[in-house]
């Protein structure tokens, strides 16, 4: 292993965080011979909405040229021990400057509260971070003996067919049309992904075509179809955080629908596991109709177990989603309404 250490000073923190100034960036620093790394510091955070404009935000970036494991831990100084407290530890991972999203860390912007960093670690106006970086190299074996194996690279299959997504033009054979956006892809990973697209695309009505193949798709916005092809192809999910911050429940919801309509089984699960863990009153309800009209039953039973395990059905009836419950699936404000009186006799 090679470790190496940055300490990336901030000067003038408060002018920085007064003028609305984005981003702050290190000088470029090696750990391990060519490796090339960067600091960046956001003093007013990286998200647009108000929940993220409490914490400021701290990333490393990765610009070398080869693939490389490493793990990093970033410290700030406190201001009245000066000694570097950890404050956020990233476990060993791939970093690829090839790959769009294998370059920066952490992946969440809350890096830490403004309040807190004001308090603990500002020191006449001066911020100090810390980022100290663990690159795990291949073990290197001494012996005589002639090694009778080959290394072999770990797959680069998933990465690659992201490429073929985001910049790769050759091959595309089939172009979208989705509420007046257009998109290309290849027929061929449309396929292999999703049994509906292998039907639509390759069925009987499609044999013999020597022409490209031009599909109009309705009742789905371009934003959903966009994440949905991101998913065939990388086999994960956008970064919905940065691109929907507060709606993003709305855009999974949406999602899910997709997944159903083409029947991408692991991206619905992915989703309705995603809303199961952001339940709360004002969405309960809503996301119990979407369970039942895609028949996603395990999300169902957590809604109902949410509703009869917690006390919140007097709030609940009162939301606009309830209401839209009882209109369009009367059968299941019954199953909710039992499940809760058999929750109490409980």
């Amino acid at each position: 292993m090679v470790h190496g250490s940055k300490v990336f000073e901030i000067i003038g923190y408060s002018k920085l965080r007064g003028t609305g100034k984005r981003c702050i960036s290190s000088g470029t620093f090696s750990v391990g011979g060519s490796d090339t790394w960067c600091i960046r510091f956001y003093p007013n955070g990286n998200k647009k909405d108000d929940y993220h404009d409490a914490y400021i935000a701290v990333y490393l970036e990765y610009t070398g040229v080869f693939m490389v494991q490493a793990s990093c831990v970033f410290s700030l100084v406190d201001r009245t021990t000066r000694l570097s407290t950890p404050v956020l530890k990233i476990e060993p991972r791939i970093f690829d400057s090839g790959h769009l999203f294998s370059t920066i860390v952490p992946e969440t912007s809350k890096f830490l509260k403004r309040s807190e960093l004001e308090a603990r670690y500002l020191k006449n106006d001066n911020l100090k971070i810390e980022c100290t970086i663990c690159i795990i190299r291949d073990p290197q074996i001494a012996t005589s003996e002639i090694q009778n194996s080959i290394k072999v690279p770990p797959s680069d299959i998933e990465p690659n067919l992201g490429k073929l997504l985001l910049k790769a033009e050759e091959g595309r054979d089939v172009t979208f049309s989705v509420g007046g956006e257009t998109f290309t892809a290849h027929r061929a990973v449309l396929a292999l992904r999703s049994p509906v697209f292998r039907a639509e695309l390759f069925g009987p009505m499609r044999e013999g075509s020597a022409h490209e193949i031009v599909v109009t798709i309705e009742d789905m916005h371009p934003d959903v179809f966009r994440a949905l092809l991101y998913f065939l192809y990388t086999d994960s999910l956008p970064d919905f955080d940065s691109q929907y911050g507060k709606a993003k429940s709305e855009m999974i919801r949406h999602l899910l629908v997709a997944a159903d309509r083409y029947a991408v089984d692991r991206l619905k699960l992915i989703c309705q596991n995603i809303l199961c863990q952001n339940l709360d009153v004002e969405n309960v309800a809503t996301t119990l109709a979407l369970s039942c009209q895609h028949s996603c039953d395990k999300l169902k039973d957590i809604c109902l177990k949410y509703l009869s395990t917690s006390n919140v059905m007097d709030a609940v009836v009162e939301t606009q989603g309830y209401k839209n419950l009882k209109d369009t699936c009367p059968a299941l404000v019954v199953d909710v309404l039992e499940e809760v009186q058999r929750f109490r006799k409980t």
